[in-house]
């Protein structure tokens, strides 16, 4: 069981503010200051400093806190798997983010799922940022994600590298080719919602070219991809996307590519859990099962 003043420690850095911490942990501030001061001269340094007026993290302090993180990670899982042993059966919980979750995952969980009948699956489609947050809570044992994520606090396998594409509606005039990125500028640009990770390559790939997203005509923000690629069918305006999530509207003609000449990215499906995790053989042995096509 994770010592208490552990548990004070980590949202102490969560926060920077043993205030703060104090009240999401319903304890008084002085008994944050003893659960530090008593870490602290158990582990023989100080894990927080004054910089600035503001409250940091020490080099040992940040350390520390990697390892309680993967604690956390590990103690849950193991609470989880010893509950299983009680029970007499499995379980896997995960987490995807949302084109994985719908159009690169179901096969291949459907071939895992028949292969282990006896197990229970609990998977979670969420952004990216999300389920990072839940792996360092320990709510889930691993995750599938297609965005960007810390690689000093995460291990990982490459599942596949995708090529991630701009698309219109096949109704759509073009202008003749060849189409630059700034090209289509003019045009309404339907989003993703903050915290997800095909938004945050977009992003990322346009502040490499010194542009945002206000650069386009109108931005529509959506958190379905579903209703994304409707509205993109109705010609409301263009998107970029993993073509994963679009091979079917692609086959069918109701949504077409549209071809950039300066615009050819491919972002990488990747099979993460916590740093440091006892778990680590037991997870290559997931991604080895998962990562089999259907």
């Amino acid at each position: 069981m994770l010592d208490f003043r552990m548990e004070t420690f980590l949202e102490a850095c969560r926060t920077l503010n043993f205030t703060r911490a104090a009240e999401a942990l319903n304890i008084t501030q002085p008994a944050v200051t003893q659960h530090i001061q008593y870490l602290e001269k158990y582990y023989g340094t100080e894990l927080f400093e004054y910089r600035n007026k503001q409250l940091r993290l020490t080099p040992a302090g940040e350390q520390l806190r990697w390892a309680a993180t993967a604690m956390v990670h590990d103690e849950q899982k193991l609470k989880r798997d010893l509950q299983d042993l009680e029970n007499v059966r499995q379980s896997l919980r995960f987490g995807a983010t949302l084109t994985i979750g719908e159009y690169a995952l179901p096969a291949r969980l459907a071939k895992f799922l028949h292969r282990h009948p006896q197990t229970d699956v609990h998977m979670l489609v969420d952004n990216t940022q999300n389920l990072l947050n839940s792996l360092n809570e320990g709510k889930l044992d691993f995750a599938v994600v297609e965005g960007y994520y810390t690689k000093s606090e995460f291990d990982s396998l490459l599942w596949t590298m995708e090529p991630y594409i701009c698309v219109c509606s096949s109704r759509h005039a073009l202008p003749p080719q060849p189409l630059t990125l700034s090209g289509m500028f003019r045009e309404n640009l339907i989003l993703r919602n903050p915290g997800s990770g095909s938004r945050e390559v977009l992003e990322r790939v346009l502040g490499e070219k010194g542009c945002r997203f206000s650069d386009f005509r109108h931005i529509v923000e959506i958190s379905d991809l579903l209703v994304i690629k409707e509205l993109v069918k109705a010609d409301c305006g263009i998107t970029f996307l993993y073509q994963k999530a679009v091979e079917k509207e692609l086959q069918e003609g109701s949504i077409q590519k549209v071809r950039l000449a300066d615009f050819e990215v491919y972002h990488e499906f990747t099979f993460l859990w916590r740093k440091g995790s006892i778990y680590e053989a037991e997870f290559h042995s997931i991604f080895r099962e998962l990562c089999q096509e259907p």
